[in-house]
């Protein structure tokens, strides 16, 4: 007479701490881009609050910095958006860099939102925004170097590099 065994098995218990904290950790740095990516259109009645602007009415130039708290600044472009980031307390003394969770713009070509952090912006080209002179932000360095020499534009920019000098050099 033979026994079957194969009821009685049991495969040893998983240890689930460490695909939780794999888990966690990648749900950690998604949200944010993913945050960026839905990024929804501003009210209306929204003003920029760098320059007193109705947001609203340049739907493709919108940009925007995301607090932790929840809160949001929306901008008529990056220019706005750039000129609040290097300067938070003189427009929202009660808010800090340390404070922000996403900062978006969109890609001039898509319009897709993208994390400012990781754009391209080309300076100096012949395309005007809402201000005037613009940073014009893309996702694909390629498509900012294309865009570049087709508008005249002087150079490529990542988001660490733009100062208060290069911003009046738009001006």
């Amino acid at each position: 007479m033979t026994t079957d065994t194969r009821a009685a098995y049991r495969p040893p218990a998983r240890p689930v701490v460490l695909p939780l904290l794999l888990a966690l950790a990648f749900l950690s740095l998604a949200v944010p881009v993913f945050a960026a990516r839905q990024a929804s259109a501003p009210p209306k009645n929204v003003k920029c609050p760098v320059c007193g602007m109705l947001v609203a009415k340049y739907p493709d130039w919108n940009t925007a910095i995301s607090y932790r708290d929840g809160s949001t600044a929306s901008f008529d472009g990056p220019k706005d958006l750039f000129t609040y980031y290097l300067n938070p307390r003189k427009y929202d003394p009660g808010k800090k860099r340390s404070d922000i969770a996403v900062i978006t713009v969109k890609d001039y070509y898509t319009l897709a939102p993208v994390d400012a952090r990781k754009a391209y912006f080309v300076t100096g080209s012949n395309v005007l925004g809402p201000m005037g002179k613009e940073l014009i932000p893309f996702e694909k360095r390629s498509d900012a170097e294309g865009f570049r020499m087709d508008h005249q534009g002087r150079r490529i920019v990542r988001f660490s590099e733009v100062t208060l000098e290069l911003l009046k050099t738009l001006e």
